[in-house]
């Protein structure tokens, strides 16, 4: 996808309102990868606790499920694609340096909708 970004609707963990963020994402392998240095936000925080989220791309809507992963394949699949994406190619040492202090967050089971579901 050429688009640079998405809006990342998450259900808030103590409201329950819907939560929207712009973020920066690639695609491998039919899901969707997304990316955040330093400590967990509120939508990572959200997205946790209620795996499901929206996410609108250009003028599309999908509905996915989210977690934060840890494994390394998957970390790794997640950013490569994130670099190459952004940045182009570059040797596997600095890739893994721009994303040594960063979560890496899945976006799975991804499918078109006209609206968020609780």
């Amino acid at each position: 996808m050429q688009e640079k970004h998405l809006y990342l609707t998450t259900v808030g963990r103590v409201t329950g309102r819907q939560h929207t963020v712009e973020l920066w994402f690639a695609v491998s392998e039919g899901k969707i990868y997304l990316s955040h240095e330093g400590a967990p936000t509120d939508w990572m925080k959200n997205l946790c606790k209620t795996d499901q989220v929206e996410m609108t791309i250009t003028d599309n809507r999908f509905t996915g499920r989210g977690r934060v992963v840890s494994e390394t394949e998957t970390f790794s699949r997640g950013k490569y694609a994130l670099y190459h994406k952004y940045y182009g190619f570059a040797e596997a040492a600095v890739i893994d340096d721009w994303f040594s202090e960063s979560s890496i967050i899945e976006i799975s089971t991804i499918e078109k909708s006209n609206h968020m579901q609780r």
